[in-house]
């Protein structure tokens, strides 16, 4: 757990979460930040009391490694996708599987809820993201252009943009209100892992060539290249403000960015192994991150 993160960005306490029985590779706070989502190559989805570690519930379904979750924006629901090829959308009260989710041809890697948490992207292995109509289930549009894996993507949380990162080393931002193709922001020398907005609206991507790229989306002008880690960065989270970056690697290394000025102003310790995946709260107080080991740590 750290405190205050956009004053002082202390550790005081470090809590596990161990009980899946394979690599963790998504984590995610409820809006609320009360409920903490986990998705796992064992084919489990877990929600967890996020304040005092006790497992909630196991949510069985996939028939394969789940690579990706989200909670919706408004709490509702939220959404998984896997190596089995679809994406699931549950309620989150009964955690009642709503829709199960086909049109990908091969694994999902991905999805995301839009802002006012009625549409959903996903995208994979087939190099296409699907933007889905959630209550009803259906596909609004496919998006092609990649050349490779798409394995991130995001929403803008306050324009109607959303990106995408791919194997093909770029990043693509979309506008869901045209028809383009969208533009293409290259620069990056590895794979693209990882997407994410600030509510400022800047756009940050993590890629395996150990580097972090803050764009503007709009213009496509580089802003900062952050360059510390020594392994593939895996994860990438804004604070709620906007001004701190939570970044993940395989290097075994959380490392905190402030996004004024570039800088690196914390390395956290307790990652024993590499980390897969970062996020912080809604509320930005607490930062959650998932490993290679099966655990959990907030």
């Amino acid at each position: 757990m750290w405190k205050n993160p956009s004053k002082s960005f202390s550790v005081i306490a470090i809590r596990y979460f161990e009980r899946h029985k394979g690599e963790v590779n998504a984590c995610t706070f409820s809006p609320d930040c009360t409920s903490l989502l986990t998705c796992s190559d064992d084919s489990r989805i877990h929600i967890w009391n996020a304040k005092s570690g006790e497992l909630l519930c196991k949510i069985k379904g996939h028939t394969g490694p789940v690579k990706a979750g989200c909670f919706s924006p408004d709490g509702t629901l939220f959404a998984s996708g896997s190596h089995d090829c679809t994406v699931r959308v549950w309620k989150t009260e009964t955690t009642e599987c709503l829709h199960v989710l086909r049109g990908h041809g091969k694994s999902v890697e991905t999805v995301c809820f839009s802002p006012n948490s009625k549409q959903l992207l996903s995208a994979g292995w087939d190099r296409t993201a699907i933007l889905w109509d959630v209550q009803v289930g259906c596909i609004l549009k496919v998006f092609s252009g990649h050349h490779d894996v798409i394995q991130s993507s995001a929403f803008s949380p306050n324009t109607p943009y959303m990106a995408t990162g791919s194997w093909d080393y770029t990043v693509k931002v979309w506008n869901l209100k045209s028809e383009d193709k969208g533009k293409t922001l290259a620069g990056h020398k590895g794979n693209i892992s990882c997407v994410s907005f600030s509510v400022p609206g800047m756009l940050a991507s993590g890629s395996w060539d150990r580097t972090v790229r803050i764009w503007n989306p709009l213009s496509g002008a580089l802003i900062f290249v952050l360059d510390g880690h020594l392994g593939w960065v895996k994860s990438l989270s804004f604070s709620k403000d906007g001004m701190l970056l939570a970044t993940a690697g395989y290097d075994e290394m959380i490392k905190v960015w402030n996004c004024e000025n570039g800088k690196c102003i914390k390395v956290l310790e307790g990652v024993l192994e590499p980390a897969l995946t970062c996020t912080f709260a809604p509320d930005g107080a607490l930062l959650v991150s998932g490993a290679i080991d099966y655990k959990n740590r907030i």
